[in-house]
């Protein structure tokens, strides 16, 4: 009987946004793993984009994340202060361009007025509720953030506390945490 063996793959991290209280946050955790082996602890997986007025939070490889990043940036920079149709081109490209069709990932991006949620099959989603989670300890982020968003917690403080149940739960995702903020239209 012969064995196959996949060669180890990146995997896994986490990425929390939380909109509430005339602010937007995006944070992510710093882990990056090989197979079962954690390679950094401290990436930096959320970053401004288009000179401060949007930030962007990245869940897959690394290297996808800047290709992602620099196409998204292009998009904004043809279509300044338009998220939503940056996002929906970028969309249309990494669903239809053969190289990026084969980019798992998934992105979250907010500027003042919008949140969205951009994966790699086409979609350009709102959350709802303000709150979102991805990656592989997106879920536990987010059910954290959901149970906290009714309290007296700011955006900020949301986002960390659910990115600590998220290191607390899922092996990769860690404690080390970028946090990006905007101030936001409400």
């Amino acid at each position: 009987m012969s064995e196959t063996h996949e060669p180890a793959s990146w995997h896994g991290t986490t990425i929390m946004m939380v909109r509430k209280g005339g602010k937007v946050v995006i944070a992510g955790d710093g882990q990056v793993s090989l197979g079962q082996t954690v390679i950094k602890h401290t990436a930096r997986k959320v970053r401004p984009l288009a000179k401060g007025d949007v930030i962007a939070g990245f869940a897959g490889a690394t290297a996808d994340a800047f290709t992602l990043f620099e196409r998204l940036e292009a998009k904004l920079e043809q279509y300044p202060g338009q998220l939503m149709r940056a996002c929906v081109e970028l969309a249309k490209d990494w669903r239809t361009d053969r190289y990026l069709r084969k980019l798992e990932a998934m992105m979250l991006v907010a500027d003042k007025n919008i949140s969205l949620v951009l994966t790699g099959t086409g979609d350009v989603l709102e959350p709802e509720g303000g709150v979102m989670g991805i990656g592989s300890g997106g879920n536990y982020a987010l059910a954290a953030g959901r149970a906290l968003v009714d309290t007296d917690f700011d955006a900020e403080t949301i986002a960390r506390k659910a990115m600590a149940v998220a290191a607390e739960i899922c092996v990769y995702t860690n404690e080390s945490v970028t946090v990006e903020t905007l101030e936001t239209a409400e």
